[in-house]
């Protein structure tokens, strides 16, 4: 059932599709989206042992068009968009002069005056605010959310599904972070090798009209394959795994790019950019906080806002925090201060194997200080 207040939260063209799938339903960003159709834990290890079909059209898809749309963008963004390629995407994040981070962002090429920027659900207007403020150059600004269905194919049977439905192409051969347009059966689509879960999997973008016709093509072949439509729930501790950050939980505005362990996404040799120079600065005296990836030695969960204790003196907090049911472990994340003794240098391995211990810390959950370690990210390597 849903909760209070939930009529007047934003649906996706697909939420009568969701109510006959008798999913649980959450709060996320303004909208009203599925939270899990059986089990999070069920969905979670269908992506990764098969293939799992998400709505994400609650994300936001701003369009920049023009003659300036490059510089606009190299402007705004961290990362150097002059390198990406007509059918490349890039990730990348939004700065304010301060350096802390309006949004992080998925930028698509199309062609040298036409781009698409994905921004998260909850940042929608904020974001295209930011954009127009920011518009000097002249580029046309467009907002398609409203005209657009995002449905994401994630696992690795992604490409065994979708291929047949793709007339006079090899899927396969779409490179990570590159795309193409082209038809799904006989849907107009934009097929983008990417996603929020670390495994193989493609993000199909198409007209809100056509979205309901796409999602019934793809969920029977799903299901056969022993797939499984996935909520919220799963999509959080995916991305936890594979490393991947949280907008509004691991970083914000008062968060910068280098303190949330992006730095390798803030190109500082590219020119100027909004927020460029406060983040040189940071980036030469060193920053006083970082975001590191942890594993509990023992069998609790921590959560975000939970206290980090290292010696005893407080060091932190937990930003996102969850079971991962791959690993057979508890993890997260947690902004703490740098120091000496809690620094690194693990090395992740490949697939779901035991972590290796290093930096100790302590983490506080229900008055008892619960023992836990530092580890490099991702826990889980995919694809």
């Amino acid at each position: 059932m849903l909760g209070k207040g939930t009529a007047v939260m934003k649906r996706t063209p697909l939420y009568d599709i969701h109510r006959a799938l008798n999913a649980k339903w959450t709060e996320f960003g303004g909208w009203a989206m599925p939270l899990q159709y059986s089990s999070i834990v069920a969905e979670h290890l269908a992506v990764r042992a098969s293939v799992g079909l998400f709505d994400l059209s609650h994300m936001g898809e701003i369009e920049v068009r023009g003659e300036g749309a490059g510089r606009f963008l190299q402007k705004l963004s961290t990362n150097d968009s002059s390198r990406l390629k007509n059918g490349q995407a890039q990730y990348s994040l939004l700065c304010n002069e301060t350096g802390g981070t309006v949004d992080d962002v998925l930028v698509y090429r199309f062609t040298d005056t036409r781009y698409m920027l994905v921004v998260n659900a909850a940042n929608i207007a904020k974001d295209f605010a930011w954009m127009e403020t920011h518009n000097d150059i002249g580029v046309n600004l467009a907002d398609r959310s409203n005209d657009t269905v995002l449905i994401a194919l994630q696992g690795p049977n992604a490409i065994e599904i979708l291929n047949p439905l793709v007339p006079g192409a090899d899927i396969s051969e779409i490179p990570f972070f590159r795309f193409t347009e082209s038809r799904i059966a006989d849907i107009p689509a934009l097929i983008s090798r990417t996603g929020y879960t670390g495994e193989v999997g493609f993000e199909l973008y198409v007209n809100a009209a056509d979205g309901k016709e796409l999602w019934h093509i793809l969920y029977p072949a799903v299901t056969a394959a022993g797939g499984l439509p996935v909520g919220l729930g799963a999509r959080d501790t995916l991305r936890l795994e594979a490393g991947l950050r949280l907008y509004g939980m691991d970083m914000d505005e008062q968060t910068t790019p280098l303190e949330a362990g992006l730095s390798r996404f803030v190109k500082l040799d590219k020119g100027e950019f909004i927020g460029s120079d406060a983040l040189l600065a940071q980036k030469e005296s060193g920053v006083a906080r970082r975001l590191v990836g942890f594993q509990m030695r023992d069998r609790a969960v921590a959560r975000a806002g939970y206290a980090v204790y290292q010696h005893g003196a407080r060091i932190g907090t937990v930003t996102s925090g969850a079971p991962s049911p791959t690993l057979k472990c508890n993890i997260g994340f947690a902004s703490i201060t740098v120091s000496r003794d809690n620094r690194s240098n693990s090395i992740v391995a490949r697939g779901p194997v035991p972590r290796a211990r290093y930096k100790a810390i302590d983490i506080e959950i229900r008055g008892k200080l619960r023992p836990a370690e530092i580890v490099k990210v991702p826990f889980y390597r995919g694809e």
